[in-house]
């Protein structure tokens, strides 16, 4: 079942995979066997702070809140098309990582999270701002603005469901992201980081930040 004797262990933070500040790793285990699968970057505050710093100067930059709807959309699908090539490969670092039957992952998870991934993509210039009814001397605009930089801590039970879930609105609207993935089962969540990067999202945009529920589970300075 395993992918391969390699699998992905370090934090991503500003488009690049990077060792934890401390230099900590914590054991990510297999379940079903309590085989030690990757020592994973164990990320601390001055991650955090890093993360979230790349986050907001990706944001006020505009590299991607500022990129045309139409554009913003074909990375995003092409961002989808990736994770579909690689659906395997994510759907088999979940079942080891997580102890989840593979024919769930494959036949469920992932296509869930390519769905997902679509869905939201094909909203970017489809849900838009409108002029509200008002009388003859106002106009009344709605005018949807991505909100800043979006922190989010996933639970261990469906990882790259999750990312899916999370991940794709965030975009969608034009935010900046940072995932805290669960300590029992971060690998998939870091593999999709490399593919959002791979797929054309810029640097900054999607950071993972992997770490100890107590202490990387608490992003702030957002």
């Amino acid at each position: 079942m395993a992918v391969s004797t390699v699998y992905p262990s370090r934090a991503f933070i500003d488009g690049e995979q990077v060792d934890a500040a401390s230099g900590e790793t914590f054991d990510s285990l297999a379940p079903g066997t309590g085989e030690v699968l990757a020592k994973v970057s164990a990320c601390g505050p001055e991650d955090i702070d890093r993360a979230v710093r790349s986050a907001r100067a990706a944001f006020e930059q505009g590299s991607w809140r500022e990129m045309a709807p139409a554009d913003r959309k074909k990375v995003l699908l092409g961002y989808a098309d990736l994770v579909e090539a690689n659906a395997a490969e994510i759907a088999r670092l979940d079942a080891v990582d997580a102890g989840k039957p593979i024919a769930d992952c494959e036949d469920f998870d992932l296509p869930d999270v390519v769905t997902n991934i679509r869905w939201y993509a094909e909203a970017i210039d489809k849900v838009f701002g409108k002029i509200s009814p008002t009388g003859p001397d106002a106009v009344g605009l709605i005018n949807r603005e991505p909100v800043g930089v979006v922190g989010a801590v996933l639970p261990w039970n469906f990882p790259a469901s999750m990312v899916g879930w999370k991940l794709a609105p965030s975009l969608a609207a034009g935010n900046s992201v940072i995932i805290k993935p669960p300590e029992l089962a971060p690998l998939s969540t870091i593999r999709m980081a490399e593919l959002a990067s791979e797929a054309g999202i810029p640097d900054g945009v999607f950071n993972v930040i992997p770490g100890l529920g107590e202490v990387a589970g608490r992003i702030s300075g957002i």
